[in-house]
C-alpha cells in the first residue's frame, strides 16, 4: 500500500478569468515551495432541538472555506504572477529604468486555480476562486530567503486523474536568495548590524456568504497592511530616537542571487511603533523595531518592488 509522501508533492496554479472556475485545458505554472496547508474546511451546525433521552438531533456541515499557506524560499522569477496578486498590482517594464520592472500594491483583483498532486498515490486535490490575501517574508542571518503566501478561496475537488488537455510547464530553476548578499539602507543609509528583519503584507481579505449556497462568493478586501519589524545590534540612539520622536524614515533591501539577478523591496514612509534595548544576560544588546508602512505621496504607494534580471 502507497502512502503519500510530502516529497512526491507538487503545486501548480493557473489564473481564471472568471471567478472559481477553472479555464479548459489548464497550462500549471509550478509553484516552487517547501510547505503547504491549503484545505478545505467547513462550519458545523448543530441543531438546538430538546429532546427527553438528552440526545442531539442533528447536526450539519456549513459555510465552507478555503484557506491554508504555502510556505517557500524566494527565487527570482518563481513567484511574480503571486507577487503581483497579493500587492494587487501589476508589473510595469522598463520603470524606473530600461530592463528593471516595477510593482506597486494597487486595486487589481486576480484569483487563481490551484492544484495539489501527490504523484506517489495518484491523487489530485484542485481548489478555485483562490486569492492571495497575506505574504510574510523573513530575512536572517545564515538563511535562505523564506517567505509564506496565504490564501483563501471557494471550492476543492478530487480527483485520481489529470484535466483533459493540462499541461505543465517545468518549474523555474533560478537559485533562492541568502542572507549573504544584497543590503540594507534605513532612512537611505547603509545599515550593517541588522539581524533580522521581516516583512508582512495583509489584505484583509474576508469570506462573504450568502442564503441558498454554502460556498463563499469573491471574498471581500480592506486596505493594504504592511508592517514589519527589523532587529539590530544596539551600538547608539539613532533609530532608537526615531521612534521615541515619531520620525517618519524608510527602509529598503536588495536582493542578489548566484547569477546575479536582483529584487529591490522598498518601503519609501514608515513609522516605527516599538523599540527597546532589553538586557537579559551577557551576549550583545539587540533592539527590535516594530514598524508600519504607509502611503508615500511621492510613489504613492505604501511598498514597490523592482525585478531586474542579470
Amino acid at each position: 500500500m502507497a502512502i503519500a509522501s510530502g516529497s512526491r508533492h507538487s503545486m501548480g496554479y493557473i489564473a481564471e478569468a472568471s471567478y472559481g472556475v477553472t479555464p479548459n485545458t489548464p497550462a500549471f505554472k509550478a509553484i516552487r515551495h517547501s510547505s503547504s496547508t491549503l484545505g478545505l474546511s467547513k462550519e458545523s451546525i448543530q441543531s438546538n432541538e430538546l429532546r427527553s433521552d438528552r440526545q442531539i438531533a442533528d447536526f450539519r456541515h456549513g459555510n465552507k472555506s478555503i484557506t491554508g499557506d504555502i510556505g517557500l524560499e524566494l527565487s527570482y522569477g518563481s513567484f511574480d504572477d503571486l507577487l503581483e496578486a497579493v500587492l494587487g498590482g501589476t508589473w510595469a517594464a522598463d520603470t524606473p529604468s530600461a530592463g528593471i520592472d516595477q510593482l506597486k500594491a494597487g486595486v487589481v483583483r486576480r484569483s487563481f486555480s490551484i492544484e495539489r498532486h501527490f504523484e506517489d498515490v495518484t491523487q489530485y486535490l484542485r481548489f478555485t476562486g483562490v486569492n492571495f490575501n497575506t505574504l510574510s517574508l523573513s530575512v536572517a542571518p545564515n538563511a535562505m530567503v523564506t517567505g509564506t503566501l496565504g490564501m483563501i478561496g471557494q471550492g476543492m475537488t478530487t480527483s485520481t486523474t489529470a484535466i483533459t488537455g493540462a499541461t505543465y510547464p517545468a518549474a523555474t530553476t533560478s537559485t533562492p536568495f541568502d542572507s549573504f548578499t544584497g543590503s540594507i539602507n534605513e532612512g537611505n543609509n547603509a545599515i550593517a548590524v541588522i539581524t533580522d528583519l521581516s516583512l508582512n503584507l495583509d489584505n484583509g481579505m474576508n469570506t462573504m456568504n450568502v442564503v441558498g449556497s454554502s460556498e463563499t462568493l469573491d471574498p471581500s478586501i480592506g486596505r493594504s497592511n504592511v508592517t514589519g519589524s527589523m532587529t539590530a545590534y544596539f551600538e547608539n540612539t539613532t533609530l532608537l530616537n526615531k521612534f521615541i520622536n515619531e520620525t517618519e524614515t524608510s527602509i529598503d533591501f536588495t536582493l542578489t542571487d548566484v547569477a546575479g539577478n536582483t529584487y529591490f523591496f522598498d518601503l519609501p514612509r514608515i513609522k516605527y511603533n516599538s523599540g527597546q534595548p532589553d538586557v537579559t544576560d551577557e551576549n550583545p544588546v539587540t533592539i527590535t523595531f516594530d514598524f508600519q508602512a504607509l502611503r508615500d505621496p511621492t510613489t504613492s504607494t505604501n511598498i514597490l518592488i523592482q525585478r531586474n534580471p542579470v
